[in-house]
Parts: C-alpha cells; sequence; structure tokens
C-alpha cells in the first residue's frame, strides 16, 4: 500500500529549485508544524538527486561535526581536510565543495543550531556571502518551532535575515488525501469515521497515520486509539508548545482551553481568565501562529467583533478534551475520558464539519474570498460563504450534521442582510452535511 501521499506540488517546486541551483545557489526555508510530514517530504525529494540530509540534534558543537562528516563522506563522496571541529569549518568546505559538485543540503530542525553554537548564523551569513557567487548548491533549512524559524529568517536584526532565496510552508493534507488514504485503509468508511479523523489530526500527517497503522479507521476505534494510555495524543499537544512557548505557559494553555470550549471574543476569554489577555492573544497569533483572528466576511480591517479560533485541528480537540481532563489522565480513568468525549462529539464536530468543509472548498474552488458571516449581535450567522469578484456573485453555505436540519428559506433571509455589503452582486444558498463530505 502506498506510503507517500499528495505532495507532487511540493515535490515539482524542489525540483525546480534543484535545477536552479545548477546555475546559482538557492537557499531554501521550509517551515510548517511538527508532525505535518516535512522530513519525509525532505527525503522523497532526495531520491533521485545527490544530496545529503542533516539532523541537528543538540549536543556538542564538536560532536555534531563528527557525525555530519561522515553522513557527507557517505552521502556525497565529501571528504573533510583536517581536524574540523567547528560548524563554521565544516559549512565553509561544504560551499567549497559546491564550486565544482552540484547537489541538494538539507539541514533538518536548523533552529537547533542556536542551542549548538549561538555565533553560527553569523559565520554561516559570511560564508554564504562571499561563497555563494560560483556555487551550485541547493541548501535547505528545515524547522518546526515556528517562533524561532520565523525570528531568524524574518527579522531585520538577524544575520540571515534576506539571505533565502525560497520559502515552502508545508501544510497538512488536503481534505481529498485525507478521504484518499482513510479510503485505502477502510475502503467502506461512513461519514462519521472521516470526520473524527479530520477533527483527531486536521490532515497532519503523522496523526493520520498513526490511527491508520493502529487499525483506528473507525470512530470507534479512532476514540479507543487516542484514549489508551500508552497514546502520542494524549501527550503531543503540551510537548509541542511547550518548544514553542516555553515553561511558562500556564495562562497561554488557559486561554488556548478557553477558545477551545466556544469562548472566541477576548471579553469572553479576559472573564474567564480574570486579566486583560490581549498581549497573550497577540503573541499567540503573531509570535507562535497557534492561533488566527477571524472576521465577519467583508469587515473592515479595523473592525471589533473578531472572534479567535485555534489553527491547528489536533489542537482544538487537545485543550477541549485532552488537557482540560488532565485529571482523568492522571488518574488513568481512560474510559471516562472516553466517555466525556463522547458525550460533547456532536456539538464539537459541528465546528469541524464547517472547517472541514471550508478546506474542501478552498481545494477545489480557489475562490478570491471566503470565510463566515454574522452581524454585531450574533444574532444571524452564515456558516461559510465564497466570493467571485470577477463574476460579481457569491455562494452561502449552511453546514449542518444532517441534511433534515438544513434550512435553506431561513440562509436566504440571512443573506439579504449580508448582501448589503456587496451592491451590484448576486447569491445563491446551498446546504452541506456529512452526506456531501
Amino acid at each position: 500500500m502506498e506510503f507517500f501521499y499528495g505532495r507532487q506540488r511540493e515535490l515539482d517546486v524542489i525540483d525546480e529549485i534543484y535545477a536552479q541551483a545548477e546555475n546559482h545557489a538557492c537557499f531554501t526555508v521550509i517551515t510548517g508544524r511538527r508532525r505535518v510530514g516535512k522530513t519525509e517530504l525532505i527525503k522523497k525529494s532526495l531520491e533521485d538527486k545527490k544530496g545529503a540530509y542533516l539532523f541537528t540534534s543538540r549536543t556538542t558543537e564538536k560532536s555534531l561535526c563528527e557525525r555530519w562528516q561522515e553522513i557527507l563522506r557517505e552521502s556525497l563522496g565529501l571528504r573533510i581536510f583536517g581536524q574540523v571541529q567547528t560548524l563554521s569549518d565544516l559549512f565553509g568546505q561544504i560551499m567549497d565543495y559546491s564550486r565544482q559538485q552540484h547537489f541538494t543540503l538539507v539541514i533538518d530542525e536548523f533552529q537547533d543550531l542556536e542551542f549548538v553554537n549561538s555565533a553560527f548564523f553569523s559565520q554561516m551569513q559570511d560564508l554564504w556571502d562571499s561563497r555563494k557567487a560560483d556555487s551550485k548548491i541547493s541548501l535547505i533549512a528545515c524547522g518546526s518551532v515556528y517562533s524561532m524559524m520565523t525570528r531568524i529568517f524574518r527579522e531585520q536584526k538577524e544575520p540571515l535575515f534576506g539571505r533565502a532565496t525560497h520559502f515552502m510552508h508545508i501544510k497538512p493534507f488536503a481534505p481529498s488525501v485525507v478521504k484518499q488514504i482513510l479510503g485505502d485503509y477502510n475502503p467502506g468508511y461512513a461519514p462519521e469515521d472521516l470526520l473524527c479523523l479530520y477533527m483527531l489530526s486536521g490532515g497532519v500527517a503523522k496523526y493520520v497515520f498513526l490511527l491508520m497503522f493502529a487499525g483506528a479507521t473507525t470512530k470507534r476505534r479512532m476514540l479507543r486509539c487516542v484514549t489508551n494510555m500508552a497514546s502520542p495524543f494524549l501527550i503531543d499537544g503540551k510537548d509541542i508548545l511547550i518548544n514553542e512557548i516555553g515553561k511558562d505557559y500556564g495562562t497561554y494553555f488557559s486561554i488556548l482551553c478557553a477558545i477551545s470550549g466556544g469562548l472566541t471574543s477576548q471579553s469572553e476569554i479576559d472573564s474567564v481568565i480574570q486579566k486583560n489577555t490581549g498581549a497573550y492573544l497577540q503573541n499567540l497569533q503573531k509570535v507562535f501562529g497557534i492561533i488566527e483572528p477571524v472576521r465577519p466576511l467583508c469587515a473592515r480591517p479595523e473592525s471589533r467583533g473578531i472572534r479567535w479560533r485555534i489553527v491547528d485541528e489536533y489542537m482544538r480537540f487537545y485543550f477541549r478534551f485532552i488537557y482540560a481532563n488532565q485529571d482523568l489522565i492522571e488518574l488513568g480513568s481512560y474510559d471516562t475520558l472516553r466517555e466525556r468525549i463522547e458525550r460533547d462529539y456532536e456539538p464539537f464536530t459541528g465546528m469541524t464539519l464547517e472547517r472541514y468543509f471550508t478546506a474542501k472548498i478552498i481545494e477545489d474552488e480557489q475562490p478570491a474570498r471566503i470565510g463566515g458571516w454574522w452581524d454585531r449581535k450574533s444574532l444571524n450567522e452564515i456558516d461559510i460563504i465564497t466570493v467571485n469578484d470577477a463574476e460579481k456573485t457569491c455562494t452561502a453555505y449552511e453546514v449542518k450534521r444532517q441534511r433534515k436540519k438544513i434550512d435553506l428559506a431561513a440562509l436566504e433571509q440571512k443573506c439579504q442582510t449580508f448582501m448589503q455589503n456587496l451592491p451590484g452582486y448576486t447569491c445563491t444558498v446551498q446546504g452541506l452535511s456529512m452526506e456531501d463530505m
């Protein structure tokens, strides 16, 4: 059975960059959340190319250089001269070698080089600037810690600012790929199975395959797998975010619990946390990339009425059901944990279904604009609206788990209010249920 799915476009881009590097050096930055499949993508791209894959471990500089020298010799035939014990000396010889040889060099978990030698990025900048002109290297820096990779390459005061020639952000699998994988492992899957898989994984490759390899291809088996005492789903959320946020995560985690529980305005969050959370929300968005603000479609950028949402589906599930029930996990009450998930599963997955269809519409139609809409008092809401500015048309969608609960007449009434934002446009309405997944 096929293991590698859904990354042909990314592979094509990496191939194009590799071809460009034969004429001039290329420096590509690849980011994306942990478990999304960056390493598998990179290793796949190296299968038919001359290249070396180097993983950054937080060890001594001397030890890392020794390990990397072995890999460079085995992968590229590059023999390092002298007793190289510093990253700068090693990188200098790699750049010299790239003047005669065309190859790819991947440095994975690139941000961790800062822990090995905090001065290396400045040294790397000097070596890259002085030797890239006649180099044939396709250098790929891959990293999972969003805040650190953003700082290293996007902040002007950092030595590697402006050095990257290409940026790639690897996203979770699109809905069609999640469906393909589930169909390969369970050809007779039900819509509920697909919705549960999307709730738990959001298309993140590692989570999808953890479930598939465990034989958890139905909703019932997935929830049993996730609430097993040895399940990585019980600890991964905390482990990943501590890497981003650090040890002082208490307030941040409380905010994420509130958002996952349906408290999406700052005033609601403040009332629960009992402090002004504005700075925390900004950090969660701009520094850590964990949440994002959502405004009604067609609202002005400066308008109020922002709702906050967790970007990642697994993180949304984790804070709603796992982190919020740590007492049960510490007691080993896994059956009770699963019962709580099942009790609140339907209302929670109502929003999951909206997010699934939003991603599906983006994948299938690539609309110019897409989002939800609500009035100032949040009395009238439209789940999803797409706008085609070229044809001056829009489509409003009501999303329900069951088709019989969709009320298109009420949706048309809401559209009349929304269309005041788009004079001259026409609007059609459509219902989406689990049957349409």
